[in-house]
């Protein structure tokens, strides 16, 4: 009989908890009461909680990535075009501040200039190319090669040993970055579209910033028309016959088959527009 009321005590009282959580809970999001501007910090606490969560996370994913050697020079020298073109922006470099919008970024994107004493490759390159949500750490798995991004983990290797004129050398000495190839060769015979892949690129080139597409989270948007039911749908763009094919085609050269359209050229890659036109073709 004590255990049992026991139990209900304990039970009552956990209940009477979460409630109260929750309530509080409910009024601080909707009283507004919470300041998300981009000008006032997280709390200490609030950033050493995400901070390990993030590391911890980082290890986990990464930890079964084979790593290739980084010890080639002109590895690294490659690594130094891209990340001049692509991460000085919010990281900088030796005696390179970062640019505006690096600067006003909360979470402040931290220096990589001694990334390598506190990563490793593989941890770097699984970072890179997938990113880190709600921090504006893009993923850059499709805007770059993985040879590029393994290359870009090479040049942080040499990073802590550079000083600021040392840095600037490198990148004189480096080659010009270069995009993925955008338009690469015809696509293998056997070549399989993957539908998960292609829920994820259409997140990854932004067309969730214009259109609601089931599958993918977001906020509530009214740019260009929903995509929901996009499967069933007879036409493409008012002219083209819906199929997978002429999907891909619109995806890839837009303007070509709309001159004058609002929706932009994105740059998908044919493999890209095959994964997207599967996973779209599924909306019914």
């Amino acid at each position: 009989m004590r255990k049992n009321q026991l139990f209900l005590i304990l039970a009552v009282t956990a209940t009477g908890i979460a409630l109260t959580a929750a309530v509080t809970a409910a009024v601080v999001v909707y009283s507004g009461a919470y300041d998300i501007s981009a000008t006032r910090q997280h709390w200490q606490a609030t950033h050493s909680l995400m901070e390990v969560a993030m590391r911890q996370s980082v290890r986990r994913q990464a930890r079964d990535i084979d790593e290739p050697a980084l010890s080639d020079p002109q590895m690294a020298l490659r690594g130094a075009a891209t990340y001049q073109a692509k991460c000085v922006q919010c990281h900088g470099a030796p005696g390179v501040a970062q640019s505006d919008i690096g600067l006003s970024m909360q979470p402040l994107p931290g220096p990589l200039v001694d990334a390598q004493q506190h990563w490793k490759p593989r941890e770097l390159y699984w970072v890179v190319r997938h990113g880190i949500k709600m921090t504006g750490m893009p993923a850059w798995q499709y805007r770059l090669e993985d040879a590029q991004i393994w290359e870009l983990v090479a040049f942080m290797q040499q990073l802590p040993q550079l000083n600021a004129t040392q840095y600037a050398q490198w990148t004189r000495s480096a080659p010009a970055a270069t995009d993925r190839v955008r338009f690469e060769a015809a696509l293998p015979p056997d070549f399989v579209a993957d539908v998960e892949r292609g829920r994820q690129a259409l997140h990854q080139y932004a067309c969730n910033a214009c259109h609601s597409i089931p599958g993918i989270t977001g906020a509530d948007v009214y740019v260009g028309p929903p995509l929901k039911g996009m499967g069933k749908r007879t036409l493409i763009a008012g002219s083209l016959a819906n199929t997978p094919q002429n999907l891909a085609r619109w995806l890839t050269h837009t303007q070509q088959v709309k001159p004058g359209t609002a929706m932009p050229q994105l740059g998908v890659t044919p493999q890209d527009a095959q994964d997207m036109a599967a996973f779209l073709s599924t909306l019914h």
